[in-house]
């Protein structure tokens, strides 16, 4: 039997090792599950003051246009992904999908109009490690000359997440305070060159910060340095974005998962609604005008048991209609809380519903999201 290929490394992995974190395999990375404070505790922190997380596993890219006009390389994205690029301001940011040929999703990205002067014709991509390879090999195979990737793997990414993340970073890089929503900007820190977005996935307010390899450590230790500031690990970092009711790739949607299905029409824009020209748009479209046949809904259980991705849903009556896609304990709303896709006829907010735990039925009720409020700086 053939080797599993050795866990890669991120930049900052002497940090966590240092930090005494609990280290596991996660899309061939050996990244932090958690720290010794616990999930629990590094959850409430990142709610309550700021949590530092490593996300340098994710993929870090640029799509070139050789004219460095944005119209040729925006027009090269939208035929991939069904977002607005061509309207991006620049340093503007944008959540979207890889689309299937059928509408399914390959995986969600997100997507800046780099701003910087002499860099016109230049979109930075993020998408997930667990499929950047595949990622890139796809978006590779579709593009029209005089457009390439250029893929970054000499780049670190952290985030800073939380009510304290502004005045933290601010005290830094003051021009960082004042940047609304899914916006970025070029930065100093130290000697460090720095790309930093405000965005993340938590829920919270909250920065992306993109720099050097080699200057990772260095960044997220001075980062540390502030008192309001703790490393938040993997568990934490599920556990609040499922509060903040967001899609986890290869759990919440999937190759089989539209985006209308998923509850990701807000990250269509009108435009491309209309006109289509991305990947399976005659069934987006289709299913924007009739709705699709089920949908992704947020539920609470009943009582205290948390109910994990892969619990069969089903009716009162006990007949089956859906499957848990992510679950666990909700410690912001101290209760259990998941995700999953139900039927459109039993996705009505207070619908009661089963979730099967350990072969017991459990009462649920579809609930709204996000459970826990997003604090985003609009």
């Amino acid at each position: 039997m053939a080797e599993p290929a050795p866990l890669l490394q991120t930049p900052l992995h002497a940090e966590h090792v240092t930090l005494g974190a609990r280290m596991v395999p996660f899309a061939g990375y050996d990244m932090p599950v958690q720290y010794p404070t616990g999930i629990l505790t590094e959850h409430t922190w990142t709610r309550e003051h700021a949590g530092l997380f490593d996300v340098s596993h994710m993929g870090q890219a640029f799509l070139v246009a050789e004219d460095k006009s944005h119209e040729t390389v925006a027009r090269a994205l939208e035929a991939l992904i069904p977002a607005d690029v061509l309207n991006l301001k620049p340093n503007q940011q944008r959540y979207s999908q890889l689309l299937a040929d059928d509408g399914g999703i390959l995986d969600d990205l997100m997507v800046t109009r780099v701003g910087a002067p002499g860099h016109e014709g230049r979109l930075y991509l993020v998408v997930n490690a667990s499929m950047k390879e595949a990622d890139y090999a796809h978006i590779q195979a579709r593009l029209p000359d005089g457009v390439s990737l250029d893929r970054k793997d000499d780049l670190a990414l952290m985030a800073l997440q939380g009510p304290s993340a502004e005045a933290v970073l601010g005290k830094l890089a003051p021009e960082t305070a004042g940047l609304p929503f899914m916006m970025s900007t070029d930065v100093r820190i130290g000697d460090s060159q720095c790309h930093v977005s405000r965005s993340g996935y938590t829920g919270e307010d909250g920065y992306e910060i993109s720099c050097r390899a080699e200057d990772a450590a260095k960044l997220w230790n001075r980062l540390l340095a502030d008192p309001e500031v703790k490393p938040i690990g993997l568990g934490a970092r599920d556990s609040l974005r499922l509060e903040a009711g967001l899609c986890l790739y290869g759990h919440d949607i999937d190759t089989t998962t539209s985006p209308i299905e998923a509850g990701l029409i807000w990250s269509i824009q009108k435009r491309r609604r209309e006109e289509g020209g991305f990947p399976g748009a005659g069934r987006i479209q289709r299913e924007i005008k009739e709705g699709p046949a089920r949908v992704r809904v947020g539920i609470r259980p009943e009582g205290r048991a948390p109910a994990r991705e892969g619990a069969i849903i089903t009716t009162p009556e006990g007949r089956e209609v859906g499957i848990v896609t992510s679950g666990g304990f909700g410690p912001t709303v101290n209760g259990p809380v998941a995700m999953g896709y139900v039927s459109k006829d039993l996705s009505a907010l207070g619908t009661d519903l089963h979730l099967v735990v350990r072969g017991k039925p459990l009462p649920a009720k579809v609930a709204a999201m996000p459970f826990a409020p997003h604090r985003y700086k609009r």
